[in-house]
């Protein structure tokens, strides 16, 4: 049997009123975190956050639309030409543009094995966006 996965985004389980994607668990990766999410124009309630609790690096790429990674009070620009990796200590906020953005998020702790919180897994409950 091959070893690979093909899903449209748009098909994929989500949570957050649909906006959340949970395409780790639909592509079957087991190795870090992965996730889309659907964000409208101009939203600017996406949770200022840190991995201290978890030592989790993140990587951001823009999809579709445009906006601003804020970390630890400095903005640069999230859109499909820039990738922005965070370690963990580092505060971070997402600024959306005009015109939406579909945001792939990439994360994992170094040195440790993947374990995906209860949200990412598909039929899970809604992550708490504080």
């Amino acid at each position: 049997m091959a070893d690979y996965a093909v899903k449209r985004i748009d098909d994929m389980d989500a949570a957050l009123f649909g906006s959340f994607k949970r395409a780790r668990a639909e592509l079957g990766v087991e190795s870090f975190g992965m996730q889309v999410i659907d964000l409208p124009p101009s939203f600017g309630d996406y949770p200022t956050h840190d991995h201290t609790h978890d030592g989790q690096e993140e990587v951001f790429l823009a999809l579709r639309g445009a906006g601003e990674l804020e970390v630890d009070g400095q903005r640069m620009p999230l859109d499909d030409e820039h990738m922005v990796r965070v370690g963990p200590a580092e505060q971070r906020k997402v600024w959306v543009g005009p015109d939406g953005m579909r945001l792939l998020v990439l994360g994992g702790t170094p040195g440790q094995i993947y374990s995906p919180p209860a949200p990412s897994e598909i039929g899970g409950p809604d992550p708490k966006m504080q």
